[in-house]
This record gives structure tokens, C-alpha cells and sequence, in this order.
């Protein structure tokens, strides 16, 4: 039998986007990147867990904020390149600026306007400072 992980066509970097959408509303909440080990370790602990490019480890959402990712599905695109999340957002925050979601800003008349509200200050979720969790 076929290995499921085979069927995904990776980058050139070993990575495939991830989308995670909340699984009520369909809101896409944000996009990180997932390796192969992030993606079978996300199927096996029914958790969103991601790759960091940034610090080039795994990266289990919620693992400071508390605001993990409960996982109720996985889906994978018609040319095998992008996987989309179904998940349950613990605390309905999945942004590291303290907003629902990592889509906040809306393009209108030539700029982007921030439309959503900060739900929790970052510093009252994180310990310290960073760009992401």
C-alpha cells in the first residue's frame, strides 16, 4: 500500500502550505508550512503542527499561547500541493498579533485597512517578544 505521505508533491524544500480554516465558519484563520514530519506528527496527534522556517523546527501550534489547533480534518488539493486544515481555534485567536485570525487587513481604495479587532494583547499571551509564536 501506497505511504499517504507519498502522495504529497513537497517543494523543493521538503514543505507543502498549510491552510487552517475554522471548521464551524470556514474562516481561513492563517497559512504556515508543514514538512513531512509535521504533517504525519499533525495526523497522529489530531493537532495543528507545523514546520518554522524561521527557527527550522517543528512548531506546535499553541505550545506558548495555549491557543492550539484541534484537528477534525485534513484535505489535500487537486494537484497534491496544498493541504487545508479543519480545526477547532482553542480561545478563538490564531493570530500572533491577539486577532482571530492572521487575515486581518483588507485591501480598499489603494491601501490595506486592519478590520479586525485585537481579541487579547500579544503581551498578555507570549512571555516574550517575537514575530510569531
Amino acid at each position: 500500500m501506497k505511504d499517504w505521505l507519498d502522495e504529497i508533491n513537497w517543494n523543493s524544500d521538503g514543505l507543502v502550505p498549510a491552510i487552517a480554516q475554522d471548521h464551524k465558519t470556514g474562516r481561513i484563520l492563517m497559512m504556515a508550512w508543514m514538512n513531512r514530519e509535521a504533517l504525519s506528527l499533525t495526523a497522529a496527534e489530531q493537532r495543528a503542527i507545523y514546520w518554522s522556517r524561521s527557527r527550522g523546527k517543528l512548531w506546535r501550534k499553541g505550545e506558548e499561547s495555549g491557543h492550539i489547533q484541534v484537528l477534525h480534518e485534513l484535505r489535500l488539493d487537486c494537484d497534491a500541493d496544498v493541504i487545508v486544515l479543519a480545526v477547532e481555534q482553542v480561545g478563538d485567536i490564531a493570530c500572533h498579533t491577539g486577532r482571530q485570525s492572521c487575515f486581518y487587513r483588507v485591501y480598499q481604495q489603494g491601501q490595506w485597512n486592519t478590520v479586525d479587532p485585537v481579541l487579547k494583547d500579544p503581551n498578555a499571551i507570549y512571555h516574550t517578544a517575537h514575530s510569531h509564536e
